[in-house]
């Protein structure tokens, strides 16, 4: 996607030397990539404490099995 832009050429300069690139379109998307990352970051460790999910991986585990092993017998007869 294009866009015009006006953002101060030592901001620019002073990114592309951060992110070690050549061109100011990798520069900022870089920049936009890793704000992107962060944010997400932020939000996901905000809901910490937040949520109670139970664990129930156990019993989910064995339904699993139970269904396996009914398919394998079915397949057999």
């Amino acid at each position: 996607m294009r866009a015009t832009l006006n953002i101060p050429n030592e901001l620019i300069k002073e990114l592309m030397a951060i992110t070690g690139t050549k061109t100011k379109t990798k520069a900022i998307c870089l920049a936009i990539e890793e704000y992107t990352r962060r944010r997400k970051k932020e939000k996901l460790l905000s809901l910490q404490g937040k949520l109670d999910i139970a664990d129930t991986w156990k019993e989910l585990e064995n339904l699993e099995l139970k269904e396996a092993e009914n398919d394998r017998k079915e397949s057999i007869s």
